[in-house]
């Protein structure tokens, strides 16, 4: 059975979520860096996230990460702090089993249950099983920005997809701390 939690130290190792990560650096067009986060990096990113961002983890039964969704700060000027951007990551072996959907799900459920009003997904394009997935999710597109990345010799264009998490009200309420809403999902 999949079990979906909170990435925290230190029960999961910044050095298993780096390995995982690795390949969408070296392999892909997913990730824009050029150079894998080490086991530091991946620390850092992790405790970045503090109060407001979660990490969740995925697992099987003999404690083996499968895959991991997090959710990051979507632009540094205050009036954008009720939207987030979200992401999710699936160790390799993993894709096709229903994970990224039911981990990235837990993702937004809490992040709605925060307090978040929008998601924001940003997808290296081409990327088919990402854009899939988003929109399984109920992501829909809201935009490309063109040519902005350059990886393996060529240009890449990122999608964004965005998905509300709640309705909009005129009144609103800071996010709260995840911890204040994590129900161990």
């Amino acid at each position: 059975p999949l079990r979906v939690g909170l990435a925290t130290r230190p029960l999961v190792s910044s050095a298993v979520l780096a390995a995982l990560h690795a390949p969408y650096v070296t392999d892909s067009i997913v990730s824009f860096e050029t150079e894998p986060p080490g086991e530091a990096e991946m620390a850092r990113r992790l405790a970045g996230g503090g109060e407001l961002y979660p990490w969740l983890v995925a697992g099987d039964e003999t404690g083996t990460i499968l895959g991991y969704a997090s959710a990051s700060r979507f632009r540094p000027r205050a009036a954008y702090r009720f939207s987030v951007e979200t992401s999710v990551y699936l160790a390799r072996g993993a894709e096709g089993r229903g994970i990224g959907g039911r981990l990235y799900g837990a993702l937004l459920d809490t992040l709605a249950a925060q307090g978040f009003a929008q998601a924001i997904g940003a997808i290296g394009l081409p990327n088919p099983a990402s854009v899939a997935l988003h929109e399984k999710l109920g992501f829909a597109q809201a935009g490309v920005y063109r040519d902005v990345g350059f990886k393996f010799g060529r240009w890449v264009s990122v999608g964004l997809w965005q998905k509300p998490l709640a309705p909009l009200p005129a009144v609103l309420s800071e996010p709260r701390p995840f911890a204040e809403v994590w129900n161990g999902g």
